[in-house]
């Protein structure tokens, strides 16, 4: 069944489920963007991924199965091979007394069925299944990373060590690929290649969190290492001094950036890959975590055609991203938009991106210089980190610019004492800043194994604020109602999946304004920004606990 945007109409428009105006704009997005008009649909939110997928199943005629839900026997996984599994895009998923049930995004293909049916003498009982869903649960062939390196090494590594290195070489390009996608799959932010004395530990940052994944022989990190110099074209005769560099990996859906940091410590070269996929750049600022409050406040001031809007929390908190996904609102062919970055972390179109290389004297203040020169509308300075960029920065919004630019700070009322540290006049800052957007990142709860609980007021009360606790959702007398996840395949058995930001966001109004010319500091900034309805960034927390977004526990653990 070929998905046609007359199909997609039928079902969504014609039966009243999507309004005519927003399934023309998203087929008008999908065509510029040349994506399947289906992924805009559940991008936009217009509708769920199985939402859709059972529409389409009614259409059809076939019967629906949603992937995610059911538990796959391995042994059932191996009736089809991997290789034709991947190229025909279908899963067998259960096999009964009547047949094999088959999962297929095309179920009308009368061929392949007859082809499996050959093969197996089973009859086939086709299902439909959403393309994503199928290519979710085509993971399941994948072995467990420990297995994918044992069999990988296990023949060669015994008489590696007991021959000269030249003998026969490891397969250390296979487990380099192993290495990475792996860490796709499992929505690894950071993957690091720690040596220590006798082993390597590979360890991945999955929503915010390190784990250890796998110990191998140390004889085997020089060439893991030297791998990926060679990917990122470092010097790999050089092992005494750090290097920075970059390559990009290929997998079915998409393409990934990969950031390089290589750092000499004692046990040898520690590795750090930061992994970019490019389906992070259709982040929206819905999407990162905001809320209708705060998503009216920047759009009003984004729409200001100079002034500064800073974003302030510490490494890693996803400041960056906030900023790439306000660029992508404002990205038009009537504006000329350049940064200026270290790194660039996602090449977007239509934008001018320069990278601070300061051997060639490129630093953020010099590159700046000259990106002023370059005659810009919008100019997003990557960080904020020292007086002559703050300067500069303030400067190029006072003469008609639109700065964007990130800070580290602790929240955004002491924002405006740092900058005031950092040798800003008061009044250049009052004339320049338009809002602060104060972060942190949370984990989700697993949306498969969410559960409610209940908890007495008193365990919550000592660790909120009495006001902040008396808004979470009371059931019965003195009790509250929140949200965990129970742990599943689909999480690790974390309980959690994802991340969302908690956010802050202080427009600098008339009020604000006095207090920073009378060089307030951050309390009484946040106090008067707080009796002017300022939600701050545990109240936003609690928010999201409330409609079981994120745990307590969480929220605790990024603020407090």
């Amino acid at each position: 069944m070929k998905i046609t945007s007359l199909l997609l109409k039928k079902v969504l428009v014609d039966s009243g489920l999507i309004e005519p105006k927003n399934f023309e704009a998203a087929k008008k997005e999908a065509s510029a963007k040349e994506e399947p008009l289906e992924n805009i649909l559940k991008e936009k939110g217009f509708i769920s991924d199985e939402e859709l997928g059972k529409l389409l199943a009614d259409e059809s005629g076939f019967p629906f199965v949603n992937l995610r839900r059911v538990k796959i026997d391995k042994e059932v996984l191996k009736i089809v091979p991997e290789i034709v599994a991947k190229k025909q895009k279908i899963i067998v998923f259960d096999k009964t007394k009547k047949g094999l049930k088959m999962a297929m995004h095309n179920p009308e293909n009368l061929e392949i069925r007859e082809f499996i049916k050959r093969k197996t003498g089973e009859r086939v009982i086709p299902y439909f299944a959403t393309k994503d869903d199928i290519l979710e649960a085509l993971k399941h062939y994948k072995k467990e990373i420990k297995e994918e390196f044992e069999e990988i090494i296990k023949e060669r590594l015994e008489e590696f060590k007991r021959t000269k290195r030249e003998a026969r070489p490891l397969p250390v390009i296979k487990m380099v690929d192993s290495i990475l996608n792996y860490g796709y799959e499992n929505r690894a932010s950071d993957i690091h290649i720690e040596p220590y004395e006798e082993k390597t530990i590979i360890r991945y940052r999955i929503d915010g969190v390190l784990y250890d994944i796998l110990t191998l022989p140390k004889v085997l990190h020089d060439f893991l290492v030297s791998r990926i110099k060679i990917l990122a074209k470092l010097r790999i005769d050089i092992h005494d001094a750090a290097q920075d560099g970059h390559f990009s990996f290929s997998v079915p859906a998409e393409k990934v950036d990969v950031r390089i940091s290589v750092v000499p410590i004692e046990e040898g070269e520690k590795v750090v890959m930061r992994m970019l996929a490019e389906k992070a750049k259709r982040f929206d600022l819905e999407e990162l975590g905001l809320r209708a409050e705060g998503l009216g406040i920047i759009n009003k001031n984004i729409r200001k055609p100079w002034g500064m809007i800073l974003a302030s929390g510490p490494t890693g908190c996803g400041k960056t991203t906030t900023m790439y996904a306000i660029l992508k609102i404002l990205n038009t062919r009537k504006l000329n938009i350049m940064t200026i970055e270290d790194p660039i972390e996602y090449d977007v179109p239509g934008i001018n991106q320069i990278q601070v290389n300061p051997k060639a004297n490129l630093t953020f203040s010099q590159g700046l210089r000259a990106v002023i020169r370059q005659d810009p509308n919008i100019i997003m300075v990557g960080e904020i980190r020292d007086t002559e960029t703050a300067k500069l920065a303030v400067n190029a919004a006072m003469t008609g610019h639109l700065v964007l630019s990130t800070f580290h700070a602790t929240d955004a009322p002491t924002t405006l004492p740092r900058l005031l540290d950092m040798g800003i006049e008061p009044f250049l800052i009052v004339s320049t800043i338009n809002i602060v957007i104060a972060q942190r990142l949370v984990r989700r709860i697993c949306p498969k194994c969410i559960e409610s609980y209940e908890v007495f007021f008193s365990e919550i009360e000592p660790l909120l604020d009495k006001d902040l606790a008396s808004k979470l959702p009371e059931t019965k007398k003195d009790r509250v109602r929140l949200f965990r996840g129970k742990g599943c395949p689909l999480c690790q058995n974390t309980g959690y999946r994802g991340r969302v930001g908690i956010f802050e966001i202080l427009e600098i109004n008339e009020s604000i304004k006095r207090l920073i010319m009378e060089k307030a500091n951050a309390s009484r900034i946040r106090e008067e920004a707080a009796s002017l309805g300022m939600t701050t960034m545990i109240e936003d927390g609690i928010k999201k606990v409330e409609v079981g977004v994120t745990t307590i526990e969480e929220i605790l653990r990024a603020v407090k």
